[in-house]
């Protein structure tokens, strides 16, 4: 599969007829107040994304563990300075989208759900009449009065891949698997809660020729710090910060919330500064120093976390990554501490696809804590252990990062982030952490 290939799942994004089939709830009708919007997981009773035929948990959790896979091995090749793909394409990364906000784009304005991912850096969507999406519904470019195509010498041409200028209106093409997709770059005003943004830069699709998978039926919002990304588009208005608190798994009736802008932010934080790193620019570097495990620092190999600039390496935070990754060396020395303080002592170790830490019956396990200068986190059992749905078993929902010649990249994913403020501010050079109740 080409790198373009693993990109397109998120390249691709599709927004649905909202309502249907929920006469009880309805993700639309929430209320997103100032620049803060609610954030519900994909699975939420009220989401219609969730699956109508649910799989099994152990299903279930090799599907996301194939998933993950999937976009840390393309952002790791990416990280390390290997990938060929255009700038704005190369900012797209395979995700399984787990947390979605409500967005209207158009005048007057279309509702549409969005995948948040803080590792990408546009928004895309398939306009209707598109031949081929797989939807029969999409963003109507006809319904609103303030859609326009990206002309050809727009700038923001230059930043999507293979651009073509037919009707002089910026084109371009992509190639997935035996599939090949035809887009416009677009720009209409899309309302984040009560924010207007107006020339909103996007991708519109028009043409998906050939066999290919299917993507996922989301839109994406993304929140990096590429050219073409929502921080940099709004910057003046947002001025390049943002918070967000991800609900529990485990609880998916209820929601998060993402916090657009400086004003309205927690206040009781701690910080730790926020890295930029020239091999992959649009990231949320941190400078990881240790991990700890219930009480005892482990003894880590520091080149294996270190902040690497010339090759990439490094620890991220990433909202479209659902279990948190560590290099191997790193992963293996936690794990064996967690083991030696996991009770019952004679508790028996067993595996399930990429996790090797799993457990029959109830245990009880130590709290894990990630070090960084100025603050800590700390993750409880909830932030740490899948169970499954009928309580017998229980793993250690981190695992082994791809592993990568030139440099490996740790990531805080998403369930490691649950009921945590997360704080990202760019022009201060900082990211905030704290402890907060998001379900």
């Amino acid at each position: 599969m080409t790198t373009l290939a693993m990109l397109l799942p998120l390249l691709f994004i599709i927004p649905l007829a909202f309502g249907l089939n929920h006469p009880t709830c309805d993700l639309t009708n929430t209320q997103d107040q100032g620049s803060t919007l609610k954030i519900f997981h994909i699975d939420s009773p009220c989401s219609p994304f969730k699956s109508s035929s649910p799989l099994s948990w152990e299903a279930r959790v090799l599907k996301t563990l194939a998933q993950d896979q999937a976009r840390l091995q393309y952002l790791t090749s990416l990280v390390a300075g290997r990938s060929v793909v255009p700038v704005a394409s190369g900012r797209q990364m395979l995700q399984s989208a787990t947390y979605i906000v409500k967005a209207k784009i158009g005048t007057p304005a279309q509702t549409l759900l969005l995948a948040m991912d803080t590792s990408s850096d546009v928004a895309w969507l398939p306009c209707s009449g598109c031949v081929g999406c797989p939807s029969t519904t999409a963003f109507s470019p006809a319904k609103s009065t303030t859609y326009k195509n990206v002309s050809c010498n727009a700038p923001q041409c230059k930043q999507v891949p293979n651009p073509t200028c037919g009707s002089s209106a910026c084109s371009f093409n992509l190639t997935y698997g035996s599939s090949s997709i035809a887009a416009n770059l677009s720009q209409d005003t899309i309302r984040l809660a009560a924010d207007p943004i107006e020339a909103f830069t996007f991708g519109c699709v028009n043409k998906v020729a050939g066999g290919g998978t299917i993507p996922p039926p989301q839109g994406l919002l993304g929140l990096g710090r590429g050219p073409l990304s929502l921080m940099t588009q709004a910057q003046s208005l947002y001025q390049s910060t943002f918070s967000y608190c991800l609900p529990s798994f485990r609880s998916l009736a209820f929601s998060g919330s993402l916090r657009l802008g400086p004003t309205s932010q927690p206040l009781r934080l701690k910080y730790t500064p926020l890295l930029r790193n020239p091999r992959r620019s649009s990231l949320y570097y941190v400078n990881l120093l240790a991990i700890r495990v219930g009480n005892k620092v482990v003894d880590l190999p520091q080149e294996a976390i270190a902040f690497n600039p010339t090759t990439g390496a490094g620890t991220i935070f990433d909202s479209g990554t659902v279990y948190t990754r560590l290099a191997k060396s790193v992963y293996e020395a936690v794990r064996d501490e967690f083991r030696r303080r996991v009770k019952p002592r004679n508790a028996v170790v067993t595996s399930l696809g990429g996790f090797d830490t799993c457990y029959s019956g109830q245990v009880t396990v130590p709290a894990i804590t990630f070090m960084f200068k100025g603050v800590n986190m700390t993750m409880p059992a909830d932030n740490l252990m899948l169970h499954s749905t009928a309580g017998s078993t229980s793993c250690l929902a981190i695992a082994v990062a791809p592993e990568n010649v030139n440099s490996v990249v740790n990531v805080i994913a998403s369930m490691q982030q649950q009921n945590h403020r997360v704080l990202i501010d760019v022009p201060n050079g900082r990211i905030g952490l704290a402890r907060e109740l998001c379900s």
